[in-house]
This record gives C-alpha cells, structure tokens and sequence, in this order.
C-alpha cells in the first residue's frame, strides 16, 4: 500500500506542528516538534475518520486530545513513522 500525500496545516501546540487528513483513506498524518530549530517527524495514523479528525483539530488543545484520545489506542489507531526529524516530506 502507498503512503497517501496529505496536505498539512499548522498548529498551535506546543507537541505538534502540523497535522493533515486524507478522508479517502482515513488517514491523520501529525508532524510533531523537534526540539531542534528542523521540522520534527512525521507519522501516519489510520482508521481516523472525518468527524474524528474534526474533533481533533478543533479541540481546545490539539496536544492534550491526541495524547487522550488516539495515541493510547494503537489497536483502533495503528501508525507508522512516514519519515524521520528533519527529513523533507
């Protein structure tokens, strides 16, 4: 299977600086933050539908929410990393 390109979008968190959602193949893409000045890595997450990923990006605190609701559930969210810290997407 080949990896969906997803339009990003940043966000105001101090975790995650950028997030996008492919709503064809149910797939949340995050780039969270490197401690360095270059972008951070970039995951896949799938089985995240539209209206989850509405809640997601329209929640008070994006970090708090992923931390809550999709990173625990790796069995309903599986991931994998799409590229390394730094790399180009």
């Amino acid at each position: 299977m080949t990896t969906p390109t997803i339009a990003m979008q940043p966000v105001d968190s101090s975790q995650i600086a950028e997030i996008g959602h492919d709503p064809k193949t149910n797939t949340l893409a995050i780039r969270f933050r490197s401690k360095k000045t270059a972008p951070g890595s970039l995951y896949h997450y799938d089985n995240v539908d539209a209206e989850a990923f509405q809640a997601f990006a329209g929640a008070e605190s994006i970090g708090s929410h992923f931390y809550k609701h999709i990173k625990p559930h790796p069995d309903r969210f599986p991931y994998k990393k799409v590229d390394e810290a730094g790399a180009t997407p």
